[in-house]
């Protein structure tokens, strides 16, 4: 599916012409809308179809808050509040394991590249067998969320649904058994997580954000108020006079502690938005802004949630694939750019930026530009014995306005450990083609 559909407008129009179709939607809607879409519906979700007539007219009330008034109230000023924002947080997270000790050679490496890449696919089993575990019983992912200035402040396991769907994502590369599981476990954690009308949040003190809402929209799918494009409306509502897509969705009698900063289009914000949306008019401004900065070499330092220049491009490699063909002339720039930004032995940075590199060259068809067997080697000698790859900064609150209590990153090896699977995925895919 690329992006939402105008599916009511099409059911009605078809059945404003089609008597015996009308007929059917009426009787069995889901049964009809599955076969007209093509489509397979969540189970358990029902659709209902209302005919008003010239004496009958129907009232489609929103459904009612998942939250009470209550914790609503605690939400409003929970920002304020160091109690409430331990309520965000889980168990104390262990301190940081050290990486693996680096490997001569890697499993594998002196053969050729299906040697190679059969070693790469071992490595991704072994990484999806650590994963499995890693996910709790509701399909949640934990991050961990961390102090950059100052080691010393306690570490804290959290389980906000973007870092559910941004690995969920990364894993929509791989079809081994585990990811599929795990993918699956995922969406349901999501949906159980979703505000009307399609809206998510990372924290309940924190207004939703565009952000969490186009990743975890990605991944759910399916559900009909996201198949159905319900969220978009709002999403298209917030942009600001440059018609640039803002972070937050502020709502009346909804959180604002973030208003105060409200003012920021972040790149991989409006990147990930426009994964989500498609190619569609709407989003031209949002893209014209990223293509400039790409274009330019304007990208390093514009971004306040992501920390290195590749985290950007990756968002918005990803989008180019999603919303084709409106990034599509982006494609040689953006491979330049990141070939550019290896250093004097070829690297692209820690496993985490060399993974996410990885991954968006192979989305802009420029994974023949680098020694894709050398890069498997890399990606191989960070995998510690129990398949995980070590936790990293992987993106987080990094200005200096909030000071070093405020310098906020958040990251786990579960997550490099994603991203690591897809740029082995990527790479077995492109030794074999």
């Amino acid at each position: 599916m690329n992006g939402p559909i105008d599916a009511d407008d099409i059911l009605v129009s078809r059945a404003g012409e089609d008597g015996d179709f009308r007929e059917r939607l009426l009787r069995n809607p889901r049964e009809t809308v599955e076969k007209e879409f093509g489509v397979t519906l969540p189970e358990g979700h029902e659709i209902h179809v209302h005919e008003e007539t010239y004496s009958r007219t129907h009232v489609v009330l929103p459904p009612q808050s998942r939250f009470s008034e209550a914790e609503r109230e605690a939400a409003r000023t929970g920002g304020e509040s160091l109690e409430f924002l331990r309520s965000t947080l889980h168990d104390p997270a262990p301190p940081l394991r050290p990486a693996a000790p680096e490997q001569e050679e890697v499993r594998g490496s002196g053969a050729g590249s299906e040697a190679l890449a059969e070693a790469a696919r071992e490595g991704i089993r072994r990484g999806l067998a650590f994963l499995e575990p890693t996910i709790d019983a509701n399909g949640a992912w934990s991050c961990i969320r961390f102090n950059v200035a100052d080691p010393g402040i306690p570490r804290h396991f959290e389980r906000p649904p973007f870092v559910s769907a941004l690995c969920a994502l990364a894993l929509e590369s791989s079809d081994e058994p585990r990811a599929r599981a795990i993918r699956t476990a995922t969406k349901a954690y999501l949906i159980d997580t979703i505000e009307y009308p399609g809206l998510w949040r990372y924290y309940r003190h924190l207004p939703p954000d565009l952000d969490s809402t186009s990743l975890c929209s990605m991944v759910v799918g399916m559900h009909p108020w996201i198949w159905l494009g319900r969220n978009v409306p709002g999403i298209l509502a917030n942009r600001d006079e440059e018609g640039r897509f803002m972070t937050w969705v502020l709502q009346e009698g909804e959180p604002d502690v973030v208003s105060p900063f409200r003012i920021e289009a972040d790149p991989v914000v409006n990147a990930n938005v426009i994964a989500w949306l498609g190619d569609r008019p709407e989003t031209g401004d949002a893209r014209r802004w990223l293509e400039a900065l790409v274009t330019d070499g304007n990208l390093e330092g514009s971004s306040k949630w992501y920390p290195d220049t590749v985290s950007i491009y990756y968002a918005i490699a990803r989008a180019m694939v999603r919303a084709k063909p409106a990034l599509d002339p982006l494609c040689p720039i953006l491979a330049d750019r990141i070939l550019g930004l290896r250093d004097r032995k070829g690297g692209f940075g820690n496993v985490l930026q060399t993974a996410q590199a990885v991954s968006a060259l192979y989305d802009v068809a420029g994974l023949g530009r680098i020694d894709a067997m050398r890069e498997v080697e890399r990606l191989m000698n960070s995998q510690r014995a129990d398949g995980s790859w070590p936790e990293l900064l992987a993106f987080g609150d990094q200005s200096l306005k909030w000071g070093v209590v405020g310098r906020i990153g958040h990251g786990s090896e579960a997550v490099t450990s994603a991203f690591c699977i897809e740029a082995l995925e990527r790479l077995v895919d492109f030794l074999r083609a």
